[in-house]
């Protein structure tokens, strides 16, 4: 029985099934593992989630003095409630429908039914008035099904993508049942200030509550709304990363000499751009790498002196609007590397493949400017990443104002990414500002992440809980 609980779709270790069918695990990176193991370890933790393969029975395991709790999926429920609801339904309508969302009967049904086990999961591993975080967009009617199972806990949820404007959730057939299911939280959390307005509207218009207090959430001061008898509080805490340890591992010989050698490797320009992404409509990527074309086009840079390089992770292989979201990409940079391309010495590098920790620390040091220019995106801890590698106060950083980040990190080069003519003019600018503006520039975002890392945002939302112990 465990005091403190973290339920999120997958565990922070990877299931790996040997030749021999033995079973074992592998840690996965994140930066929510890394904030919430000190409160994990420290009141006998568990986190419940889904191990990462499907039709595979998986025994509770404690490492490390965690509690890793699986929940089960079958082939078939990974594709309705995961790749389907979750990826299909509730991924493109809470990124302003960057992407048609998909409403289907039945992976609303699935999606149910999964939330269903989660909650009963985390229900079975909870001492008496444990506390329960629950992550995420997969999750969203967890809340709900646990506060019946046992109205004891005390409940917390975290949305790490962006809640859309209410015009657009309306959209949704099962939209009160969401709300609904949030609003069994005791304190419900989003990146912005937008997303907490918007879900306090909701839940007034939808769900019958009653608003109090801020009505932003902002400042540690939630606001709060009435609701079935109990008060729930919303707020915004936006996220970040572990960047002291990403200061450090930057300024490493290692890093720094591997800085070098990829500067060297790509022909030692006067300028490198650099985009990391996962591979997402969401992210972009494509307006990107337009906008890098039409300055090359227009003669304002040369490729022999400002090369590109754009990193994507592979994600959701299996889905085809990707797949063809990949050929498209892959087509404008073969496009681009044609017309522009001298033996040896492409105008953009792409590289579609997952890189090591030191690796993309490496890549960050190296760039002058970082390209980050989302349609939609929650918070955008790429955009972070960038800033705390530079601690020469180096480099310049193109952001979306429609990137969480872009609230934060106001010194950025901000950018409308519907606005080709302005991503191009503002690169050109990141590209030809002058050495002290881009110091000060990102000594002032630099502060901001440092001071505000992954720790502090884990403990202003766990101190807003009223978890013991946080401030």
């Amino acid at each position: 029985m465990s005091d403190f609980i973290v339920v999120a779709n997958r565990l922070p270790v990877d299931l790996v099934v040997g030749e021999d069918g033995s079973q074992s695990w592998k840690r996965s990176p994140g930066g929510l593992v890394t904030a919430l193991e000190p409160m994990l370890h420290g009141r006998d933790g568990a986190w419940v989630g889904w191990a990462g393969m499907s039709d595979v029975d998986v025994e509770p395991e404690v490492q490390d003095g965690l509690l890793l709790y699986p929940v089960p999926l079958s082939e078939h429920e990974v594709n309705e409630y995961y790749e389907g609801f979750s990826n299909a339904t509730l991924w493109p309508l809470y990124h302003d429908v960057v992407a048609p969302p998909v409403f289907h009967r039945s992976w609303w049904h699935t999606y149910v039914q999964i939330n269903q086990r989660f909650a009963e999961a985390a229900a079975k591993v909870a001492a008496p008035g444990a506390t329960v975080w629950i992550q995420d967009y997969q999750l969203q009617l967890v809340p709900g099904q646990l506060r019946e199972l046992r109205p004891d806990l005390r409940i917390g949820f975290f949305l790490h993508i962006p809640f859309p404007p209410t015009e657009l959730f309306m959209q949704l057939p099962w939209r009160t049942q969401i709300v609904q299911g949030l609003l069994g939280a005791d304190l419900v959390g989003f990146h912005t200030p937008g997303g907490v307005r918007n879900f306090r509207w909701l839940a007034a218009h939808l769900a019958g509550s009653r608003l109090s207090g801020s009505t932003t959430g902002t400042g540690g001061r939630p606001g709060e709304i009435a609701y079935d008898g109990r008060t729930v509080k919303v707020g915004a805490f936006p996220i970040s990363i572990d960047s002291t340890a990403l200061d450090k591992l930057a300024k490493t010989p290692a890093v720094r000499a591997r800085a070098a050698q990829i500067r060297d490797d790509l022909g030692n320009p006067k300028r490198v751009v650099l985009g990391v992404d996962r591979l997402d409509y969401t992210k972009g990527i494509n307006l990107r790498l337009h906008a890098f074309h039409e300055l090359l086009m227009d003669g304002r840079i040369d490729a022999s002196d400002t090369v590109m390089v754009q990193l994507a992770t592979p994600s959701r292989e299996r889905v085809e609007h990707y797949q063809q979201m990949r050929d498209d990409i892959e087509l404008t940079v073969g496009r681009m590397n044609g017309e522009f391309a001298r033996v040896g010495h492409p105008a953009v590098h792409y590289l579609h493949q997952s890189l090591p920790r030191d690796e993309l620390a490496a890549f960050f040091v190296a760039a002058d400017v970082m390209l980050v220019t989302p349609l939609r995106d929650g918070m955008n801890l790429v955009a972070k990443e960038y800033v705390a590698c530079k601690f020469d106060l180096s480099g310049a950083l193109v952001l979306s104002e429609f990137a969480g980040a872009a609230i934060e990190l106001k010194d950025a080069y901000l950018v409308n990414p519907h606005d080709l003519d302005g991503v191009k003019n503002t690169l050109y600018e990141a590209l030809t500002m002058l050495p002290e503006d881009g110091r000060r520039r990102m000594r002032a975002m630099r502060r901001q992440v440092l001071i505000h890392d992954v720790d502090r945002w884990a403990r202003s939302f766990l101190h807003a809980l009223g978890l013991p112990g946080q401030r």
